[in-house]
């Protein structure tokens, strides 16, 4: 990965900072229910604050399609925005272009903190639209992006304006940025990946794009019945998309020529059908019942997993390796967690773990503070993943 400008290259004293963060957080009754996003944020806000800057915060929030949603506006932000910087005084604008925001960020001081309506009541935003690009633009000296989750798109305020103005990664992007480095762009060899999930299909790109760069890549969940499927074994009625074998053969075909170990269970828990309290057995992964589907790793797999992970250096992981929404399928995922965990703990393994699914399974087993570094930017964790450039992230390269 190229360099990229931080915070320590910015001399922000006096200027008008335009901060593009992620206030995308959850709402009931028009309250946010869950500050995180907003917490996480908070150290860029302060650190700017300290320096003297006019701090001027963008962000989304939902899909409005370019129309004035009420039901979507950052309004009800305010107040948790302000409890998260200690209490400091956030002001508020009720538009993030023209007359009224322009009067609200002429009236910052030094230290000061504006939040702006939301970008997409504007679809210049996701137009990524030269008006509203300049129109953004004389908010601001410099713009901060602290908002990796969105860096996947190229939209106004995420790689748009940094053509304009001079753009700097927040603390947040660059925990992100770094992480990542470590885990695919430099890595301290061997490296490993778990990729999990339902399906092939959404993550061809991805498994592509990882047999190229890692030593060991784990197949679990779904998409592991469609390899298994594709290498002759019979897997009952468990999910597959059996009309992708050929494509899992070419996968494991090109791992092979560049020196990656695909690996797979060698056991599995098996039952008639995914259900709490359900009858399930354990089974080798060629002795799986015609009437029963693959839903878990069995205890083998966990053991041969761990000592594979214990061989590595580095871990990328997307996707759990079993229904683990539902118990007891949860047990494999829940073990490989605890694997991980420890070895990260040990300093054995840097570890590194993204994507919606992952995030929950790594929240159940308690331990997502116990991994090097935890993504929760969806999306954007997965293209990056398939090797994608990011918009939002090439816009703050060097």
């Amino acid at each position: 990965m190229a360099g990229f400008r931080t915070l320590d290259d910015l001399d922000a004293k006096g200027k008008r900072v335009l901060l593009r963060l992620d206030l995308n957080v959850p709402m009931q009754d028009g309250r946010v229910s869950d500050a995180t996003r907003i917490e996480r944020a908070a150290p860029t806000v302060r650190e700017l604050m300290d320096k003297g800057a006019k701090v001027v915060v963008l962000s989304h929030f939902g899909r409005p399609k370019g129309k004035r949603e009420p039901s979507m506006s950052l309004a009800p932000l305010v107040e948790p925005l302000s409890q998260a910087l200690g209490g400091a005084s956030v002001r508020f604008a009720a538009d993030c272009i023209g007359p009224e925001a322009e009067r609200v960020v002429s009236d910052l001081a030094e230290g000061e903190v504006a939040l702006l309506e939301n970008l997409r009541y504007h679809a210049g935003e996701e137009a990524n639209d030269a008006e509203f690009v300049a129109a953004l633009a004389q908010l601001g000296d410099a713009v901060v992006g602290d908002a990796f989750s969105t860096s996947h798109r190229a939209h106004a305020s995420t790689a748009g304006i940094a053509q304009v103005l001079p753009a700097y990664a927040g603390r947040l992007m660059q925990a992100e940025l770094e992480a990542l480095s470590k885990a695919l762009g430099d890595p301290t060899r061997p490296v490993a990946a778990i990729v999990g999930g339902a399906k092939v299909s959404t993550k061809l790109d991805l498994l592509g794009n990882l047999v190229g760069k890692v030593d060991r890549l784990i197949i679990g969940g779904g998409m592991a019945n469609t390899f298994l499927y594709a290498r002759g074994i019979a897997i009952g009625t468990s999910l597959a998309e059996r009309d992708l074998a050929d494509t899992a053969r070419e996968i494991e075909t090109k791992a092979k020529q560049s020196g990656c170990q695909i690996v797979l269970q060698s056991d599995a828990v098996v039952a008639g059908a995914l259900a709490a309290g359900v009858e399930t057995s354990t089974v080798a992964i060629d002795a799986v019942p015609e009437d029963q589907m693959i839903l878990d790793i069995g205890p083998a797999s966990i053991s041969d997993i761990s000592q594979v992970l214990g061989a590595c250096r580095t871990l990328v992981w997307n996707g759990p390796v079993g229904a683990f929404e539902t118990s007891p399928f949860d047990a494999g995922t829940m073990a490989l967690a605890y694997r991980v965990a420890e070895l990260t703990a040990a300093g054995s393994l840097i570890s590194v773990a993204g994507g919606g699914d992952t995030v929950a399974a790594l929240g159940q087993a308690d331990v997502v503070d116990r991994l090097t570094y935890v993504s929760t930017a969806g999306g954007a964790f997965l293209e990056w993943l398939e090797g994608r450039t990011l918009p939002g992230v090439a816009a703050l390269e060097t």
